[in-house]
């Protein structure tokens, strides 16, 4: 699957191409990720202008010491929206899953 090209993400996403590349940048810093998928209303494309980025990333060997260290990577990246990271195989709600399914598009 090819990941969208930054150029095209600024409409889609209601996010700047650099913010776009600085997250992939991160997440290809961790190996054990395989996916990150954006969802919720920025994917849906019903966002607002501070609506937060909503991200779930496929990565069942990640420890949870990289976990935070990737929600401390993204913090310094000092973005004026909130950034909800998840990860695939710790949620157990169904309805998420299914709307990650649904409306998510792979950004990693």
């Amino acid at each position: 699957m090819a990941l969208p090209e930054p150029s095209s993400v600024k409409e889609q996403f209601g996010l700047p191409p650099r913010v776009i590349r600085r997250l992939q940048d991160i997440f290809s810093q961790h190996h054990e990720i395989d996916q990150v998928t954006l969802y919720g209303s920025r994917a849906k494309g019903n966002y607002r202008y501070n609506s937060d980025i909503d991200l779930m990333m496929t990565a069942p060997t990640l420890s949870w010491q990289e976990f935070n260290q990737i929600e401390l990577e993204i913090d310094d990246m000092l973005l004026p929206w909130k950034v909800d990271l998840a990860l695939k195989h710790q949620v157990d709600n169904e309805e998420l899953l299914e709307h990650v399914t649904r409306v998510g598009i792979r950004i990693y």
